[in-house]
């Protein structure tokens, strides 16, 4: 696999960058650098899966390939004090900030693990597990990712992911189904799809 975001230790040299971006109504400062995802902005794929947001106060979130933190930010600002958001990533450098990011804008309720997958959280489950996947790292470790993802998930909790269209979008919900036996397109704009599958509650 070439060297990119989705990598351990990136090996591009680092070029610091700080910029604002106002995401669900709050201005949120973020430090980035180069070897992590969208490195000078949010891009459209994350900025289009946290407009389709509504997680409710109490509720435990994970954000599964977190980069520099603006979907985890956001989650942890919607549950409030009483919810708790994880946010991993396999990216040392991205995790590295993403930390930085949560103190610098004072959120508290967050914790970032350098974790491949869910390997660090084998134990909790989750209401909402939220994803832009690395697709970049090919089908099958976001088949894997997601699916993992899914297990993790409490009865009743969902999986968001973000994926453009032209990328594997239709594909991908077709896997979605056939794991969680429905899949719904909640969103689609600018070449992007957002997709939503819920384990079933418990009868």
């Amino acid at each position: 696999m070439s060297d990119h975001y989705f990598t351990a230790k990136p090996g591009a040299e680092h070029k610091p960058v700080a910029f604002q971006a106002e995401l669900k109504g709050r201005l949120y400062r973020f430090q980035s650098d180069a070897g992590v995802f969208s490195k000078t902005e949010v891009d459209p794929g994350t900025r289009l899966l946290i407009d389709c947001l509504q997680l409710r106060p109490g509720e435990v979130v994970l954000d599964l390939g977190c980069g520099y933190g603006p979907i985890g930010m956001v989650a942890a600002d919607m549950v409030g004090p009483s919810g708790q958001v994880y946010m991993v990533d396999v990216n040392e450098r991205a995790v590295e900030l993403a930390r930085q990011n949560l103190d610098a804008n004072g959120i508290e309720n967050a914790q970032v693990l350098v974790s491949d997958g869910l390997t660090a959280l084998p134990e909790v489950s989750f209401d909402w597990v939220l994803c832009n996947p690395p697709i970049r790292a090919g089908k099958k470790v976001v088949y894997q990712l997601l699916t993992d993802a899914y297990r993790a998930l409490k009865p009743g909790g969902c999986l968001l992911v973000v994926i453009r269209t032209k990328q594997g979008a239709k594909s991908l919900q077709a896997y979605l189904e056939e794991l969680a036996g429905s899949c719904d397109t909640v969103e689609r704009e600018g070449g992007f799809r957002v997709l939503q599958c819920c384990k079933h509650p418990r009868t």
